[in-house]
């Protein structure tokens, strides 16, 4: 498939007119029908449904438009570092995934003092669990990410940042839980619990002695703390989470609990290994090495 089949298919996805979309495009409407016709020949299935008014991607169009967004961002991405490295500044963009954790300051940090060294570079920020930000570091949309362990970084470069991130309890103010300053690993026992859907988060919880042979009662996982809040607020259940996800959030109505023995884990910043990184996330890169050599 050519790049401009892609952005030709796209363009009409969006507009969900032939007529439209060939307007958009700058070329005639016969030329752009059988562009789309052809392509759905050459993949072998319908793209659309058709209507009088309006045209409706089907299950496989749906498909295409997410490949076809990231094979885009990432032609797009080559293109514009080709073309940065030519420059004699430093400029370019970085792409960054982030957890919601206490060391989201420090990328914000870094972030400030590197644009205002190089204010020719730009930057963009994913939020996401620490999965959906490997996926998308594995496919190369993104360039660098803070994960939260524990994670497996076989597959990386790593650097270990040095805040560490505290594990405990989210309760409702209005639990008889509430009334604790820190909760014990075995007074999670019986506790309805809304987790991580991550199992090596489970499986750490896991290996501690006061839960060994003991099954915690996970009523509901959850990607990001967001929405978590509403349902602690109203006594669903408790949340078991890092303090940092608490931060610069209203928690007039919750209320963290330290785990105790206390449970610690670290943020790190990772990157692919066997990758040429661009100048600008090289650099990057370089100014947490510097700040945080190991």
């Amino acid at each position: 498939m050519e790049i401009r089949l892609l952005r030709y298919f796209l363009v009409v996805a969006e507009e969900q007119s032939i007529a439209k979309a060939a307007q958009t495009l700058h070329i005639t409407q016969p030329t752009l029908s059988r562009q789309i016709k052809g392509l759905e020949e050459s993949l072998g299935t319908d793209l659309f449904i058709r209507s009088n008014r309006k045209m409706f991607l089907t299950e496989s169009g749906l498909f295409l438009k997410k490949r076809a967004e990231d094979i885009l961002y990432l032609n797009d991405k080559t293109e514009k570092e080709f073309n940065d490295s030519k420059q004699e500044w430093l400029s370019g963009h970085i792409s960054i995934g982030c957890v919601e954790a206490d060391n989201s300051d420090t990328l914000a940090l870094m972030l400030e003092e590197f644009v205002s060294e190089h204010p020719q570079v730009t930057f963009s920020i994913f939020s996401g669990t620490s999965d959906v930000i490997v996926d998308r570091l594995d496919k190369g949309l993104l360039d660098l990410a803070i994960l939260l362990e524990p994670i497996s970084t076989d597959k990386y470069h790593k650097l270990i940042l040095p805040r560490e991130e505290k594990w405990g309890l989210m309760v409702s103010n209005q639990s008889y839980l509430a009334s604790k300053e820190n909760i014990h690993l075995e007074e999670l026992v019986g506790v309805p619990l809304l987790c991580s859907p991550r199992k090596d988060i489970q499986e750490m919880l896991q290996s501690y002695e006061a839960l060994q042979d003991k099954e915690l009662n996970i009523i509901g996982t959850y990607n990001l703390i967001f929405n978590v809040f509403s349902l602690v607020e109203n006594r669903v259940g408790s949340a078991l989470t890092i303090e940092g996800a608490m931060t610069n959030r209203s928690t007039a109505d919750v209320k963290f609990l330290p785990i105790v023995p206390e449970i610690t884990t670290h943020c790190v910043l990772v990157w692919k290994k066997n990758t040429l990184l661009s100048p600008s996330v090289d650099k990057f890169v370089e100014k947490f090495v510097q700040a945080f050599p190991t």
